[in-house]
């Protein structure tokens, strides 16, 4: 099997209804954007992925990441990033300390990495920021810097640019797309609005409902 995330025959169900099958490799770099309404099982489709699955919703098939079987690991042990509709920053940290919390235990230089990549992402001085005095650009950016130090192996986004002000939506969806094709990081995209799935520049899979 080919590096990047592989979905395997997978197929979910809501009780007896099949929400979803679907077999898609997707390369490093690559985004794959998946489009449907509500209900047709978008999400929870990423919550397969990354191990959260719960009852009522069932699953088959297999997930692969770099040719590893990963479809019965632990969610802390799949090695996947995600990003949804809020940044989801602990108040409790600053930015800085959400950054460290991300990061692989034992990295060496962690606070030094953290604020090298706040610098690049324009964000410098920022460490000691509490995160409620961020705009939603600035969150955003400190989510997606989260997830890019935790050293993932893949990313899910559920649609991560929605809530943003139309004025920012162009420029935090350009930024974030080219960081993860910059990390070349296999991506899983699931929103409504077709101005993301051009962005992203991938296959897209509709799904119906």
């Amino acid at each position: 099997m080919s590096e990047g995330l592989a979905l395997d025959r997978v197929r979910i169900r809501l009780g007896n209804t099949e929400l979803l099958s679907l077999e898609r490799s997707v390369r490093p770099g690559t985004v794959l954007t998946v489009m449907g309404p509500s209900g047709s099982g978008k999400s929870t489709l990423l919550s397969y992925i990354a191990g959260f699955l719960t009852q009522p919703f069932t699953a088959e098939g297999r997930v692969l990441l770099d040719g590893e079987d990963i479809t019965d690991r632990a969610p802390e042990q799949r090695h996947v990033g995600l990003l949804f509709q809020d940044p989801m920053l602990f108040p409790h940290l600053s930015v800085g300390g959400n950054l460290l919390f991300g990061m692989p235990p034992g990295l060496s230089g962690r606070r030094a990495r953290a604020a090298d990549a706040l610098a690049r992402f324009g964000l410098e001085g920022f460490a000691g920021r509490d995160p409620a005095t961020l705009s939603g650009g600035q969150a955003s950016r400190v989510a997606l810097l989260r997830l890019l130090l935790s050293e993932p192996r893949a990313a899910l986004l559920d649609e991560p640019f929605s809530k943003l002000d139309r004025h920012l939506r162009a420029d935090i969806r350009t930024f974030t797309f080219d960081r993860l094709r910059e990390a070349q990081l296999p991506t899983v995209l699931v929103t409504h609005d077709p101005e993301d799935a051009e962005a992203a520049g991938g296959p897209v899979v509709e799904l119906t409902f």
